[in-house]
């Protein structure tokens, strides 16, 4: 269980580059690791584009679970 804990983390720590992008899935590899991961798209109103994510771009992941708690007071 921390091993997997561990490796979902790390995912936040690396940059990544786009190799492929679809309507509903864009497809980074790590540029350390050369893990492939393949997010995919739940809002099919806003699509991915290439023109948003070029192919070779870096990116880098953001863990939502860091993120504030929105204030509902």
């Amino acid at each position: 269980m921390a091993d997997d804990m561990a490796t979902s983390s790390s995912i936040f720590r690396e940059q990544y580059r786009v190799v492929a992008i679809e309507r509903d899935r864009l497809v980074i590899r790590g540029v350390l690791s050369g893990e492939v991961l393949a997010i995919v798209n739940d809002e099919p109103d806003t699509p991915f584009t290439s023109d948003d994510y070029p192919l070779g771009k870096l990116i880098a992941l953001t863990d939502p679970s860091a993120a504030p708690l929105n204030d509902l007071n």
